[in-house]
């Protein structure tokens, strides 16, 4: 069976001009994680999408998230599998990855006439931006419509599965105890 449609739009970053001058202008460059997509990622990448033309997406690679810092186990999704994920949205018409800090090589590469970051980047410290504004581009800070983070759901995934354990330990504890009381009960009885 042939592969989804969607994973044709994932692109290898080696190949970034060639493909590039292919995509519809302006083109609309962005980047992050994108670990564990959800609603505001989403929104997200439709409000950046109508910026433009098309939509570029650059994933930090696996080893570039770890120096992220994001925290122990992240990225939790590999690369193949978010980039996937982003792919299949309709409003992303292109996906590659950068294995380095920062995605500056692919912007330079791929010269987008608009440059995007969500909410929490002002303008000025979004990598790139002082180029995409010299070619007479445009730079925008998305603000968060949908107060979201991978980072806190999994925080929250983090505490329920610790309370589950903790009531099945619980419930362990009182099982041992009283099988303990009914063994006891019976060795006295016994004597």
């Amino acid at each position: 069976m042939p592969p989804p449609a969607f994973e044709r739009k994932i692109l290898a970053p080696a190949d970034v001009a060639n493909w590039a001058a292919r995509l519809a202008r302006p083109l609309v460059f962005t980047n992050g994680v994108f670990d564990v997509l959800h609603r505001g990622h989403a929104t997200y990448l439709a409000r950046a999408r109508s910026l433009g033309a098309a939509l570029l997406v650059a994933l930090n690679g696996d080893a570039s998230v770890r120096r992220l810092g994001k925290g122990p186990g992240r990225p939790v999704n590999a690369l193949d599998d978010r980039m996937a994920l982003v792919a299949a949205l309709e409003s992303v018409d292109a996906v590659t990855w950068f294995d380095e800090d920062t995605p500056a090589a692919l912007i330079g590469a791929c010269r987008p006439e608009v440059l995007v970051k969500g909410g929490d980047w002002p303008v000025a410290r979004i990598v790139g931006a002082s180029d995409v504004l010299a070619r007479g581009g445009a730079v925008h800070s998305i603000p968060f419509e949908h107060q979201r983070s991978t980072t806190a759901l999994l925080r929250r995934v983090g505490a329920a599965a610790r309370a589950a354990t903790r009531k099945k330990v619980r419930r362990a504890s009182a099982a041992a105890s009283k099988h303990r009381g009914a063994r006891s009960r019976a060795r006295r009885k016994g004597r």
